[in-house]
């Protein structure tokens, strides 16, 4: 594949992946392997699922005689139909690997509430794993469908196409409901059909390298061990931001919103890495543990904590309502009740149609006491991970600047991935997560209590936006959002950089 060494092996590359010694005992992987696509029609699945299971095929992680893909959707495709369907989305590898890799997918075509092509499919899938003649199978269902539709399928999957002869598993993509009570309703109609360790609630964010990186910068680094609490840090903010609007997408994002569609979940993830406190070992129970713990530490969150926004031109699309509260920015503060971080804010920002696309940490420490150097206006350190894009990790320091003159200036200390792993792939989120799923590894899957005590945060400031009693402030799109949330900010202690731009470093 692209960026990676031409004389590397399939066995070398999957060694990557295992390079981390880690205390956990997975299941053996071996036996041959079905991955259901259920949805296979639709944008998720040409767009992320397929390309994914296509590269960890290419790498050597998915084996030509072990694994076989079945397309799964009401639409009325052919075999070469969907192959051709996804095909354009399958790139970064030679054409052979691409032609070997479309022979593997098979297609089946079903209604998703009846029985008829639910045992269609188990005959497929039985006749492939007849054929295989291991001594063991695996099936491994993707649902990249609507939530709406998750009870009905798995309760065809419990009915008609349960493994006879090894694991069954079962990927299900967020929204996981849209308040408390419908998580827990969707959780309880799941837990009636299938046990936690076979369902896999996947978050895109958890697969994303810096993401992982949250674990080993702060506990494998003497450094951040002692600064890592409410004695040197004064906030952090979580910030995802988007360059561009709904695109299309109104109907649907009108029913979520900004904090179901990203707060809630991506950055409530991000947060329990950076808040968490050190779990007992690697095991994935061990650390899901430790994020439910600071998550059930967290105070409900004040309105006057809180901005939502909503860019100008939202409502243009006729799929919007035209009175709609529905907020397409947020800013929203959460304080951890616990001995680390009582007293440290932490901002939890979102936007679409803002002036620049990234999602990042930045954790701001305190100002120095007895400043000799009259450097407080420059700013404070900070510690930025940046997550996507240009994937970076810097500090922000305080420098003498160079010269005859004893003036001082912000700098950085800066590890580039781009520049420091030059060759060297970084995969993408679903291809390690759905590496996880094939493994048994449910470390980077979110629990049914750690979705409870998620939705426990947010649903009471999620019914009083429903009911409008917080309103959204327009913003013009291109903007920072609306400058309350600035202000808000400021209020609960963050302190602006002035002057200084972080240029992410390239090979020119």
């Amino acid at each position: 594949m692209s960026g990676g060494s031409a004389e590397s092996s399939p066995s070398s590359r999957r060694s990557s992946f295992n390079s981390l010694s880690r205390d956990i005992e997975l299941p053996s992987e071996h036996g041959c392997l079905s991955v259901i696509v259920l949805g296979a029609s639709g944008d998720l699945a040409k767009k992320k699922t397929f390309p994914a299971l296509f590269h960890l095929f290419a790498q050597g992680f998915l084996q030509s005689g072990e694994v076989h893909i079945f397309g799964y959707a009401r639409s009325n495709l052919s075999d070469d139909g969907l192959r051709e369907r996804i095909r354009g989305y399958l790139k970064g590898a030679s054409e052979e690997h691409l032609s070997e890799f479309l022979q593997h997918i098979k297609y089946v075509s079903g209604s998703y509430d009846s029985g008829e092509g639910f045992e269609k499919l188990n005959k497929e899938v039985s006749e492939y794993e007849m054929s295989n003649k291991s001594e063991s199978s695996r099936r491994l269902f993707y649902l990249a469908l609507p939530p709406s539709v998750y009870p009905s399928v798995c309760k065809m999957i419990r009915t008609y196409c349960m493994n006879p002869s090894g694991w069954t598993r079962v990927i299900v993509e967020k929204p996981f409901g849209k308040d408390l009570d419908s998580a827990e309703e969707l959780s309880a109609q799941l837990g009636e059909l299938f046990d936690e360790n076979q369902l896999y609630r996947i978050d895109h964010y958890l697969g994303k390298e810096l993401v992982q990186n949250l674990l080993v910068l702060r506990f494998a680094n003497r450094l951040f061990l002692p600064l890592w609490n409410r004695d040197n840090i004064d906030n952090i903010q979580i910030v995802f931001r988007e360059d561009f609007g709904t695109d299309g997408r109104g109907g649907y994002f009108d029913q979520y919103g900004i904090i179901r569609d990203i707060i809630q979940n991506h950055l409530l993830q991000v947060f329990c890495l950076v808040a968490m406190e050190k779990p007992v070992s690697l095991k994935p129970e061990h650390i899901r543990d430790e994020k439910v713990k600071v998550l059930q530490s967290v105070n409900p969150i004040k309105h006057d904590e809180v901005v939502l926004g909503q860019y100008e031109g939202y409502k243009d699309d006729p799929t919007v309502p035209d009175d709609s509260n529905t907020p397409t920015f947020a800013s929203v503060v959460l304080r951890v009740h616990n001995e680390r971080w009582e007293g440290v804010p932490f901002i939890l920002k979102a936007g679409k149609a803002l002036s620049s696309r990234k999602a990042e940490v930045r954790v701001q420490f305190k100002d120095v006491p007895g400043d000799i150097f009259r450097c407080k206006k420059q700013g404070r350190n900070e510690f930025v991970i940046r997550l996507q894009p240009s994937e970076a990790m810097y500090m922000k320091l305080t420098v003498k600047k160079p010269g005859l003159e004893m003036a001082t200036e912000q700098s950085e200390l800066d590890l580039s991935y781009g520049m420091r792993y030059q060759n060297v792939k970084i995969p993408e989120a679903y291809e390690r997560l759905i590496l996880d799923t094939i493994r048994g590894d449910q470390q980077h899957f979110v629990r049914r209590d750690e979705l409870k005590a998620a939705w426990q945060i947010f649903t009471p400031l999620l019914h009083d936006i429903d009911a409008g009693r917080l309103k959204a402030i327009p913003y013009q799109p291109g903007s920072r959002g609306p400058k309350e949330a600035d202000e808000l900010s400021s209020r609960v202690g963050y302190v602006q950089t002035h002057g200084y731009i972080w240029i992410p470093p390239t090979l020119a």
